[in-house]
């Protein structure tokens, strides 16, 4: 959000009352007050929200998904992949999650409630714990003076507790993986700022795998007198999940001293048959604790032990296990004194520990962070004496990686504030990051000499394997399609993440599993996974990822037009900004594989492949025929790819076809798809075919993020694709929503949306972060960052999907598919505007020094 923009800051901070700025709270990010209620109140899409000829299109695959979907949740007992009747609806109370990649994750909202989790590997559970507080107890000359729990809620149960903290007096900020919360306490002349710290810090592949998050709480007194006070945490034994009452859980306290320092604090053992984890709540000075107590009833006794003296009893004994039906929580206290208009801080930990995870098929893999701690399930108590320790330097590890951009003044807050807290998904993705098993084989059996990969490639080895959801409601890992706009945070933060998944889906494209299964879309029966194309994921976390790809189902995406594309766009990028020889090599008999596939495609030989007649591609919805201008220019960008590799290896024969293929190409294209001002949707000559395509430029884009895209490797000329943009940019833009939401899919040439699908009519967030990042490759940059403003400021300010951004909205009323991977393409901006300044002050085709960070850093310099 922009801070210095008036309106904004305005609406979302309204109603906040105080003066009180905080304790070292930043001025960029996402800043909202917690009695804020948002205006808009959008619903999910629905059948009902299809449109009648669409409808009547689809009704078969209607009748089949029902079924389906009976079979998978009445008759296995399965969640869907895709939940088409259980959408989730909107929540507008999600803040930064907690932890880091790849462990399970914990989202905290910004009024300070516990209420997404995610600790069995990508899947996804929704309960506010209203337990799960923090308490400030406040004394003077021996006396409670003040006692509140921080939470504006007033629940029917724990009745016992001071409810009811009002929220006018208090504000949330998060600037990604950071954030804050003020509480201004009325009348005490006291404020607390609660500092939220997640170890998500770039190139570490270390510390950033670690499930652990610190919570710093600065205590700023301005009164005339000392004060001691109190923090208290308390935190439940699960995570308000049905198993939680399953019986067989307990708590004991623990304290460890290493290193000259101590931790003391609780262990929250949850006992399930599946995934059994500790939960740790830890501190480091004047600890005191509650093993146990019910979080049900007033827990009027944990209340008063507090306000007597500011200290909880802490019994050294464990508790007994937990009773079927019943719950059990436990309670930490930290106390501090405070001089006479001073200030003082004190430090919690939360911290879980599940070092093996099961999939839903039962098969057990090691998480990353266990190479480090060991894989009993007895890491709580280090990880957080590692957390209390070394938070500091996780701060100054995030400060070095921000700064720069922070202070980059070319570069407005809103973009700062979306740049850093689109991130988020990196972690609340459900994302998993496991070590490699020791028997495993990538290769799927083709071996390196033979035109295929090592069985254990040494980033696989060393970096381990990382898969992240399409989105929390699309339940596919490392979408394929979808990862294509994504990937750009990837590379350019977690660079061996990203070649990670690169050489997991290199290896299954060898793959193949012959399983016939009905395709929802058509009805038709297809193999699962057929050899020599790219998987659209590797498989459901219901099910076994990794073992069984393609738990997408609704179209047999064997003949999709752009997931080999996309595969080969991706591996000449990712070598260009890592310059990873070994990388290239490897890669490289994949990219002749996936092409030669391609090439099928097409049909009359002309050097340009053509759709099929229906939704072959990432829009799955919309259908397209013929040369078309997404697929056709994802074709041409990759075929100059595999000339500029071709000659990077020095594969002449290779070159010398492809160079032939885009020449031919090139013309086609042109001559099928241009109209003087953009290019068409399709060729098919259908009355909607002449629909200006927000994604047409895609293949351009990519080009552009290579160092390509000029001279022996251009595959559009420059003139047409600024013509184009301009076109998609007056139109799918400033013509839609009065230029205020992004840009819309399909836009007529008249000015009004294209609604022939249930799709040409949405805006796609990721999408639009892409479209702006080439804009800004051509030097369009005031354009691109309006169509980007237009997304952030529609989803964080006013439709309240802060760390929860979809995949989809319409102009009015409704949303698809909540927190979602594509959005990630907002750090593509970041590169293009990197290249494009070095452009502008002579530097050209420069390879931008990945491993030493230069690329994350300031566009321009200060």
């Amino acid at each position: 959000m922009d801070l210095n923009d008036s309106t904004s800051l305005a609406e979302l901070m309204s109603r906040y009352v105080s003066t009180e700025t905080g304790f070292g709270v930043p001025k960029d990010g996402w800043r909202i007050c917690l009695a804020h209620e948002f205006k808009e109140k959008r619903k999910p899409f629905q059948a009902r929200d299809v449109s009648l000829p669409n409808m009547i299109e689809h009704i078969s695959l209607g009748v089949r998904y029902l079924r389906w979907w009976y079979g998978k949740t009445q008759v296995e007992k399965k969640a869907p992949f895709i939940d088409m009747f259980g959408a989730l609806p909107l929540r507008q109370i999600y803040g930064a999650p907690l932890g880091g990649i790849g462990g399970g994750s914990i989202t905290r909202g910004w009024r300070g409630d516990f209420c997404r989790w995610q600790l069995n590997p990508g899947m996804y559970h929704y309960k506010s714990v209203i337990a799960n507080q923090f308490t400030v107890c406040l004394r003077r000359g021996g006396q409670t003076i003040y006692q509140q729990v921080l939470s504006m809620e007033r629940p029917p149960t724990l009745q016992g507790w001071n409810w009811g903290y009002c929220g006018e007096y208090a504000f949330y900020h998060a600037l990604y993986p950071r954030a804050w919360t003020v509480y201004h306490l009325p009348g005490q002349n006291v404020t607390l700022t609660c500092r939220q710290v997640s170890p998500v810090i770039p190139h570490d592949y270390k510390d950033s795998s670690l499930p652990v998050a610190v919570f710093v709480w600065d205590i700023e007194n301005k009164n005339d007198y000392a004060l001691d006070v109190s923090i208290m945490f308390t935190m439940v034994n699960g995570t308000g999940h049905k198993d939680d009452k399953s019986g067989g859980h307990w708590n004991e306290p623990f304290h460890l001293e290493k290193d000259g320092e101590s931790v003391s604090g609780v262990l929250l053992h949850h006992q399930t048959p599946v995934n059994p984890y500790t939960l740790c709540i830890a501190a480091r000075e004047k600890v005191n604790h509650q093993t146990a107590f019910s979080p049900k009833g007033t827990c009027s006794a944990l209340w008063s032990d507090l306000m007597t003296d500011g200290r909880l009893d802490s019994p050294k004994d464990s508790s007994p296990p937990t009773e079927k039906g019943e719950e059990v929580a436990a309670a930490l206290a930290v106390s501090c004194l405070v001089p006479a208009n001073s200030h003082n801080s004190v430090e919690f930990s939360l911290a879980w520990d599940m070092p093996k995870i099961t999939f839903g098929s039962r098969e057990r893999i090691y998480v990353r962070y266990t190479r480090y701690y060991g894989t009993k399930g007895d890491a709580a108590p280090s990880l957080s004496h590692y957390a209390l320790t070394h938070y500091s330097k996780w701060e100054e590890s995030i400060d070095e990686w921000q700064r720069p951009i922070l202070q980059d003044g070319s570069l407005p807050a809103w973009y700062k504030s979306a740049l850093f807290n689109e991130l988020y998904f990196v972690v609340d993705g459900g994302t998993v990051w496991v070590e490699l098993p020791e028997d495993a084989d990538i290769s799927g059996g083709l071996r390196s000499e033979d035109g295929g990969l090592p069985a254990q490639p040494e980033v696989l080895k060393e970096y381990g394997r990382f898969a992240y959801l399409e989105g929390q409601e699309y339940r596919m890992y490392n979408t394929y399609d979808v990862h294509f706009y994504a990937s750009f945070a990837l590379i350019m933060l977690w660079p061996k993440l990203a070649l990670s998944v690169q050489y997991d889906i290199a290896g299954s494209v060898v793959q193949h599993d012959p399983t016939e299964r009905l395709n929802l879309m058509d009805g038709q029966c297809s193999p699962v996974k057929t050899r020599g194309v790219v998987p659209h994921d590797l498989g459901d976390p219901d099910d076994e990822p990794w073992v069984r790809a393609n738990a997408y189902m609704i179209h047999d995406t064997a003949d999709w037009k752009d997931l080999n594309l996309k595969f080969v766009l991706q591996v000449y990028r990712d070598y260009y900004l890592t310059q990873d020889e070994q990388y290239l090599k490897d890669m490289w008999p994949i990219c002749q594989t996936v092409m030669e596939a391609e090439l099928k495609f097409d049909k009359d030989g002309d050097g340009l492949i053509e759709n099929s007649g229906y939704a072959d591609q990432t829009y799955d919805g919309w259908k397209v025929t013929g040369p078309s201008a997404y697929c056709g220019g994802l074709w041409l960008a990759s075929v100059c790819m595999m000339c500029k590799m071709a000659r990077v290896l020095n594969c002449e024969s290779v070159y010398q076809r492809y160079t032939d293929i885009l020449e031919r190409g090139r013309a086609a294209f042109d001559k099928l798809l241009w109209n003087g001002k953009y290019y068409n949707y399709d060729s098919s000559g259908r009355s909607l075919s002449n629909s200006v395509m927000s994604d047409q430029c895609a293949g351009q884009w990519f080009l552009r993020a290579s160092g390509l895209g000029e001279d022996d490797y251009q595959a559009f000329p420059k003139e047409k694709i600024c013509s184009a943009l301009k076109s998609v940019f007056d139109l799918n833009v400033m013509s839609f929503a009065g230029g205020q939401m992004g840009a819309v899919n399909g836009m007529r040439p008249e000015g009004v949306p294209d609604r022939s699908s249930v799709q040409s009519d949405e805006v796609w967030v990721g999408v639009v972060y892409g479209l702006a990042a080439t804009m800004i490759h051509e030097g369009m940059i005031e354009e691109g960052m309006h169509t980007a403003e237009g997304c952030y400021r529609a989803v964080w300010e006013r439709m309240g999907m802060a760390f929860q951004t979809p995949e989809a909205y319409c102009e009015k009323g409704i949303y698809r598919s909540l927190a979602y991977m594509r959005p990630l393409s907002i750090w593509a901006m970041q590169i293009g505007q990197i290249f494009h300044f070095q452009i502008m002050i002579g530097i050209k085709n420069v390879m931008p020094r990945l491993g030493t960070k230069a690329i994350i850093l300031r566009v321009h310099p200060i």
